[in-house]
């Protein structure tokens, strides 16, 4: 039956359709043979979730994905810099497009395409000739240059948004019916397609001078009508150019094309092909959702072979039933004693709270060989039909403290070697119990070591990836939300061999991982730097700091006033009341009652109001400059003077942070619960913070923090000679950069020239753009560009060291701190959005790792060095190191630590420049810093 009245075409922008794939997913490739298939992936799961969408009495009756074919086509030969703007398509994109096509075919889907047009044209002719034969047509997709065909019978459906466009829909986007979308768009241009437009001219201001003049012919022909004198002349004088644009984004709706209507009639994909198709992408849940969707059997995927050392040992199957539960105290002696022969165990705890410091202990679990485990339940409560009601202790444990005493002596044994996964949780755990664990090899330490950037290091994705095994989930035993039980209320028997698990697996990743330490290079790098670091984070952590819980409160109540003043001002400068908090409500009164510039709707529809906007619009109007302040103002309130109220232990009176030792790719510790590393030292408001951080009576704090060391290790690495006798010479290091620069005596330096080289001083190590240096000195584009290219002509050695890093990174994807830390570089040669990211995070690895390796070089000696000084080292905040310290002993413990600090590269590497720590010290951390 021909297409007419009654049928509904679906044309599907396939071109769209990949590159939201590609650049939503991160990169995928195919197990069997590395083949990119990320964008394949993604269009695929698009079209089925389409297809699955589209069914009862409005689903198409016909369909075709429509995709661009080449990149030449008529408009290029109407004007030679047509898109000439556009990025080359990434490399990993390319191999992706005719498997996209494959996609298309194998959801028997009509696949169009035609050399010499583009998927819009083609979506144009096929909408004309479906509205002419009386039928419906929807265009699935957003791009706004389809907008022009929407009406009698045309609409568009945004996918991603499932949101349908009318004509309601384009006149809120361009202020203008469809058959006047073409005139706005010559007027404004687009600067995607390079589309030129008349100069200075936007869609708002496009819109209305074609309502107020009927249309673009009008328009022109009208121009010296115009008041305004410069959009006269620029009317006047581009009037050619405007109309060439016109033609550039007009849709020919008159392509030739090989397939009919009909043709494009909706059939039913073959089963057989679709899903030989999806498990030859290898594909598994698609390939399983279709095959039962289909009612069809899925074909086999063969699943990829677990990563090992070439020469792993054989270990055998994890086999539950074969781990014990040990209930008496000589059946525990037993194990001890095989541990204590064999020299070496795994261990694992089960408690009641990931926080250590008030974690209860329920559990022991231990290894001795792979399969052979054990789980020792401690202090497992409950028994009967109500869990919750019965805090008795439940039969069949040790009793606690004799369990202790067995297994305390082989925890502490320096004969015995602990191994356990992140370890620093475990020991915290069994230190409440005056138990020292040592000494400790931690496998995710392990792994870190060696596979930093290569994937997290947590048990479940370790196990997964080098032993092809799946542990037991923790949510099948404790379940989650409301309903979730502490460990304590797990039947023995289903704890056990979760536990046990636990252990077994920890001891096959020992066996993996630490051989490959000396085929890897990496030995000193876990022996020097990620082990010794173990227990001392471990003891400042248990120590915490002190917080006044006053003191926050007082500033929790200030900013509260401070910001109620605030909102009044706000809402006096918007002429009403609205919720400050609200973005949404915000983004309408900026961009819809008071017309700033600027306005970007996201995928919700909602204006973006994220601080890099308001600061923007800060610059023209006071409104944006005060919701940034009331903002901070709420952060600070919420983030800090608030939540650490709820992290003082009620027992200590202190805060006890937890470092993640193996967290950033580069070495750098990460802090949470509560993260002390990001309280925020450049507003006045977030230095006074710090106040709330106070010494016991008796003590001060001592702060003793790195001056500018990632400048230092980069003028080192780079070989930048003007770097390294500026620093040799104690100089201002900004105001010496700032010398060379703009050939400025130091003794004449500004204030304001001395802070823009401080800018790309720090800017420069972390790859800062033109654009991002123009955002931060508030300074235009070009003027931004051309300080960093002055910079790297005066110091080209920087420019090599990045040049030299990025290659090296290609060729074996990874970089090295100077101590033999290696950071893996997987997506260095992708070609997708990805890669600038990867190429900035490459040349910056090597420095900002050193430094961290410094710092954990100082750490693991300091406690040696100051010991007999009354102190204790209580928190790592980036590069600086923060004491609590007898009021007399402050001149001691600063004299030692900065020896230590000063000299922590030492002997490994020489470096050439000096380390220099600056301290201070004060009744809070404050003043100390």
């Amino acid at each position: 039956m021909a297409f007419g009245k009654g049928h509904h075409l679906h044309l599907v922008d396939g071109s769209a359709f990949i590159f939201r794939a590609y650049h939503a997913l991160p990169p995928l490739t195919r197990k069997s043979d590395g083949l990119p298939i990320g964008a394949v992936a993604g269009f695929c799961n698009m079209i089925y979730r389409m297809i699955e969408a589209n069914t009862g009495p409005d689903a198409p009756t016909h369909a075709a994905v429509i995709f661009d074919k080449g990149s030449h086509t008529f408009r290029n030969d109407l004007y030679d810099q047509y898109k000439a703007n556009r990025e080359a398509m990434p490399e990993d994109l390319r191999p992706q497009i005719p498997l996209t096509r494959d996609a298309t075919r194998a959801f028997n889907l009509a696949c169009i395409e035609m050399e010499g047009f583009e998927a819009d044209d083609i979506i144009a002719t096929y909408a004309r000739m479906a509205r002419e034969a009386g039928g419906r047509c929807t265009i699935i997709s957003s791009d706004k240059d389809m907008m022009q065909l929407v009406g009698d019978g045309v609409e568009m459906f945004d996918a991603m948004k499932n949101n349908r466009i009318g004509r309601d829909g384009v006149l809120e986007k361009f202020g203008v019916g469809p058959e006047r979308v073409v005139d706005v768009q010559a007027l404004a241009g687009d600067s995607v397609d390079n589309v030129p437009g008349a100069p200075g001219i936007g869609i708002k201001t496009a819109a209305l001078l074609i309502n107020e003049y009927g249309d673009l012919d009008q328009l022109l022909a009208r121009a010296d009508e115009i008041k305004q004198p410069k959009r006269r002349q620029t009317l006047i004088d581009h009037a050619d150019q405007i109309r060439l644009s016109r033609q550039l984004v007009l849709l020919d709706e008159n392509v030739d094309l090989a397939e009919s209507l009909d043709d494009l009639e909706v059939r039913e994909p073959d089963a057989e092909q679709l899903l030989s198709f999806l498990a030859e992408m290898e594909f598994r849940t698609l390939t399983k959702r279709v095959a039962e969707q289909m009612g069809a059997e899925a074909p086999t995927i063969a699943e990829p072979t677990p990563e090992a050392a070439p020469d792993a040992p054989e270990m055998p199957a994890i086999d539950h039933s074969k781990y014990e539960i040990v209930n008496d105290v000589k059946t525990l002696q037993d194990w001890v004693d095989r541990a204590v022969a064999r020299g070496e165990v795994a261990f694992d705890t089960e408690t009641t709270s990931l926080n250590e410091m008030v974690a209860e202990l329920v559990g022991v679990s231990l290894c001795i060989e792979p399969g052979e485990a054990c789980y020792i339940p401690l202090l497992h409560r409950g028994g009967g039909d109500d869990l919750f009601a019965d805090t008795a202790l439940a039969e069949g444990q040790i009793p606690f403290e004799d369990a202790l005493a067995v297994l305390k002596p082989m925890l502490e044994d320096d004969s015995v070697l602990k191994i356990a996964q992140n370890a620093k949780y475990d020991v915290k755990v069994l230190a409440n119990y005056g138990i020292t664990v040592a000494p400790i090899d931690d496998t995710m330490l392990l792994s870190y070591a060696l596979h930093a950037g290569l994937h997290n290091h947590g048990m479940d994705a370790l196990s997964e990836r080098y032993l092809g095994h799946t542990p037991l989930p923790i949510k099948a035993l404790i379940g989650s939300g409301k309903s979730q039980i502490t460990f304590d209320r797990v039947a023995i028997a289903d704890a056990a061999p979760y536990a046990a698990e636990d252990a077994d697996i920890t001891l096959r990743f020992h066996k993996l991982f630490k051989p490959k330490l000396h085929q890897v290079g990496v030995t000193k790098v876990y022996e020097r730097l990620e082990r010794p670091l173990v227990p001392v984070l471990a003891r400042m952590e248990r120590s915490g700091i002190k917080v006044d819980r006053e003191v926050l409160s007082r500033m929790s109540n200030a900013f509260a006033q401070k910001m109620a003043g605030l909102e009044a001002e706000i809402h006096e400068l918007a002429g009403e009341t609205f919720n400050v908090g609200s973005p949404a409500q915000l983004g309408e009164i900026l961009f819809d009652k008071m017309g700033l510039d600027g306005g970007k709707k996201g995928k919700a529809g909602k204006y973006s109001t994220g601080a890099d906007i308001l600061e923007d619009l800060a610059t023209e109007h006071d409104l944006p400059a005060r919701v940034l302040d009331w903002r901070q103002l709420s952060k600070l309130k919420s983030t800090y003077t608030d939540a650490l109220q709820d992290h003082i232990n009620p027992d200590t009176g202190r805060v006890h942070t937890s470092y993640s030792i193996a967290g950033a790719n580069t070495g750098r510790l990460a802090s949470t619960d509560p993260n002390l590393q990001n309280i925020p030292i450049r507003s006045e408001e977030g230095r006074r913070i710090r106040e709330a951080f106070v010494a016991e009576p008796g003590k001060v704090l001592v702060a003793l923090d790195y001056s500018q060391i990632e400048l230092r290790i980069l003028a080192h690495i780079a070989g930048i000679d003007a770097l390294k006798e500026a620093f040799k010479e104690g100089q201002d290091i900004h105001a010496a950069t700032a010398s060379e620069m703009f050939n400025v005596p130091l003794e004449d330096m500004t204030s304001d020239v001395r802070r823009q080289a401080k800018a790309i001083n720090f800017g420069v190590i972390y790859g800062i753009s033109g654009f991002g240096l123009a955002r931060n000195l508030r300074i235009p584009r070009a003027e931004a560009q051309g300080f960093i290219d002055r910079y790297f002509e005066r110091f080209p050695g920087i420019r090599t060291y990045m040049d030299d890093t990025k290659a090296f990174a290609k060729e074996n994807l990874y970089v090295q701190t100077l101590f033999g830390r290696k950071i893996h570089t997987p997506e260095i040669n992708a070609k997708g959005p990805g890669a600038g990211f990867a190429g900035r995070a490459a040349i910056n690895a090597p420095i900002q790792g050193t430094a961290a390796d410094i710092i954990r070089r100082a750490m693991v000696r300091m406690e040696d060095a100051i010991e007999g000084i009354p102190a204790k080292m209580l928190l790592q905040v980036h590069d600086e190191l923060v004491f609590e310290v007898d009021e007399d002993a402050t001149d001691a413990l600063i004299a030692r630590a900065r020896e230590v600090m000063e000299g922590a590269a030492h002997p490994a590497v020489h470096l050439s420049v000096p380390i220099t720590v600056d301290a201070g010290q004060g009744a809070n951390w404050a003043e100390a810093h």
